[in-house]
């Protein structure tokens, strides 16, 4: 820093105090000023689907940054939906029919003599006696 608190700035300059060339820009200073129609614009076509806030920003020389603090801004006016509001929904889950745990069948295994039966586990008890005397009937 210099002697008054400010940063030092190099100029062309051979001696202290003495510039030998200054060059002074004009036009307009890289900011630029956009209308509430043309921001509307570039925040509608940021809110279509598909489209991608950078891409959009970058195609309009303004940052994803501003589109989305525009948006922000017409939110708050009321000119825009709110965040829930452009999201699409999710749907809603429906089971029509109640899902069963898939146990693996109980398998009934009786051995009479050199005969074995099998059987699931869920058989009526009235058809296994039959079938236990049908098997002893036929030793």
């Amino acid at each position: 820093m210099g002697l008054d608190g400010k940063k030092d700035v190099h100029l062309d300059s051979l001696s202290v105090g003495a510039v030998s060339r200054l060059e002074v820009l004009e036009g307009p200073s890289g900011r630029r000023v956009r209308s509430e129609a043309e921001r509307a614009r570039i925040v509608a076509e940021s809110l279509l689907p598909g489209a991608q806030v950078s891409e959009v920003a970058r195609k309009h020389g303004a940052t994803r940054w501003q589109i989305y603090d525009w948006r922000r801004r017409f939110r708050r006016r009321g000119e825009l939906p709110s965040c829930e509001a452009t999201q699409p929904p999710f749907a809603p889950l429906v089971v029509e029919e109640p899902l069963e745990r898939h146990v693996p069948a109980v398998k009934l295994e009786i051995a009479i003599g050199d005969v074995v039966v099998r059987t699931e586990a869920a058989i009526d008890g009235e058809q296994l006696s039959r079938l236990i005397r049908a098997v002893r009937a036929s030793r």
